[in-house]
C-alpha cells in the first residue's frame, strides 16, 4: 500500500473510534437515566477501577501498553461523567421557572453560573456594563432591575462585589443573596451589613475555573454569613452534581486561601519572573526542558495567561496574604542556607518531610478526608 492508501485507512480508523465514543457517550446517557430512577450515585468508584483493569488486561492481550490503555479509559469515564452529571442537574428541574439576577454576568465566572443555572430551569438575567449575555435579560446597570427575584449572585470583582453588597444591604432585596468571590476580608463589611438587615445571605467560592465541565473531584466553599437557612439553600444548588461541597467560617478560608490560592500564585509568579529575568540565558533555557521543568512550565504559563488585576485583588486583599509570603520566603531561604552550607542531610531531611506530608494529603484525599 501506498503512503496515501496507509494513511487513508488510518483516517477511516479514526472516524470509526469517533462513532464508537458517540455511541458509548449515547449509552452512558441512558445508563445515567437508570441510575437517577434508581436512586443510585453518578460515579461508582468501584465500577471505574472494574472498567479501567478491563481495558488494561485488555491491552495486554493486544500487546499495547496498558498505561495507554488506563489513560485512554479515564479519558471517557471523564466524558461520560460529565454526560452523566449535565443529565442530572437538567432533569431536577430544581429551578422550575424562579428568576436569579448575576450581578458581574458578562464575566468568565458569571457565565459558568448562567450556563449552570439555566440549565437547572431558572430563568436567568444578568447585569453587567460590559454587555449582554445571549438568551438573557440584561440590564447595563444592576440598580435598573426589579430586585425582586428569588436570587441574587453578585460576581463582580471583588472591590466592586464588596460595595455592591454593602448598597444591596440599604435595602435588603427578599431573595437569597450570595456571592462567589476568591476572597471574603474585602466582603467582610457588606456580608456583615446585609445579615444585620435581615437579608438571606451566604458566601460562594466555587474552587474551579470557568473552563470547568465534570464538577466531580471539585470543591465548593459555604461560608456562613450569619443566616445558615441561606447557606442550606445555596448548597441545594449543588445537589445534583458530584462536587464536594464545604463548610467554612470567614476567618478560616481566608487563611487557608493565603495558602492554597495565594502561595501557589507567587511560586509560578517567581517561577516565570525568575526566568524572564534570567538574561542571556533565558534563551538558551527556551530549547532546553525536563521532565519536572516542563510540568512546571506548563502551570506557570497557565498562571500567567489569567487575569492579573484578579491575580493582584487575591494577594492583597487577604487579611492573611503575607502569611504565607513569609512562609514561601523562609523556605526558600532555608532551602539556600543549606545548599550553601553543604548539608546533605538537613537537604535530604528536607525532602523527606515533604515526602511524608505529601504522601499523607494524598491518603487523606483518597480517604475522603
Amino acid at each position: 500500500m501506498s503512503l496515501d492508501d496507509l494513511r487513508n485507512k488510518l483516517a477511516a480508523l479514526d472516524r470509526d473510534i469517533l462513532e464508537l465514543v458517540a455511541e458509548r457517550q449515547r449509552l452512558s446517557s441512558e445508563i445515567g437515566a437508570e441510575k437517577r430512577s434508581r436512586g443510585i450515585p453518578p460515579r461508582d468508584y468501584g465500577q471505574e477501577k472494574e472498567v479501567i483493569q478491563r481495558a488494561r488486561d485488555a491491552a495486554a492481550a493486544q500487546g499495547l501498553p496498558a498505561e495507554v490503555a488506563e489513560a485512554l479509559t479515564l479519558l471517557l469515564i471523564r466524558s461520560s461523567l460529565t454526560v452523566q452529571e449535565r443529565d442530572q442537574v437538567a432533569a431536577r428541574e430544581a429551578g422550575s421557572g424562579k428568576r436569579i439576577l448575576i450581578i458581574g454576568g458578562g464575566g468568565k465566572m458569571g457565565r459558568w453560573f448562567v450556563r449552570f443555572l439555566s440549565s437547572q430551569g431558572y430563568v436567568v438575567e444578568t447585569a453587567d456594563p460590559s454587555g449582554p449575555v445571549a438568551g438573557c435579560r440584561h440590564y447595563h446597570d444592576w440598580r435598573d432591575a426589579d430586585l425582586e427575584h428569588d436570587m441574587i449572585v453578585v460576581a463582580a470583582p471583588l472591590r466592586r462585589s464588596a460595595e455592591i453588597l454593602l448598597e444591596l444591604a440599604e435595602a435588603p432585596p427578599r431573595g437569597l443573596i450570595f456571592d462567589i468571590g476568591s476572597l471574603k476580608s474585602p466582603l467582610r463589611s457588606g456580608l456583615t451589613a446585609l445579615a444585620r438587615a435581615g437579608a438571606r445571605v451566604t458566601s460562594l467560592h466555587p474552587m474551579f475555573g470557568p473552563d470547568v465541565e465534570l464538577l466531580s473531584g471539585r470543591h465548593v466553599i459555604v461560608v456562613d454569613a450569619g443566616s445558615p437557612e441561606a447557606s442550606e439553600e445555596v448548597k441545594q444548588l449543588f445537589t445534583p452534581t458530584m462536587a464536594t461541597v464545604v463548610d467554612m467560617d470567614l476567618e478560616n478560608h481566608d487563611r487557608l486561601i493565603a495558602y492554597v490560592l495565594g502561595l501557589s500564585h507567587v511560586v509560578n509568579i517567581s517561577f516565570f519572573t525568575a526566568l524572564a529575568e534570567s538574561g542571556e540565558a533565558a534563551k538558551v533555557l527556551a530549547q532546553l526542558s525536563s521532565t519536572t521543568f516542563d510540568d512546571q512550565l506548563a502551570v506557570a504559563s497557565q498562571v500567567a495567561g489569567e487575569n492579573p488585576h484578579l491575580y493582584f485583588e487575591i494577594q492583597t486583599l487577604n487579611d492573611y496574604g503575607t502569611e504565607s509570603i513569609a512562609a514561601l520566603l523562609y523556605a526558600v531561604e532555608r532551602v539556600r542556607s543549606v545548599v550553601r552550607a553543604g548539608d546533605e542531610g538537613e537537604f535530604v531531611e528536607l525532602m523527606e518531610r515533604g515526602h511524608a506530608y505529601l504522601q499523607d494529603r494524598a491518603e487523606r484525599r483518597g480517604r475522603g478526608e
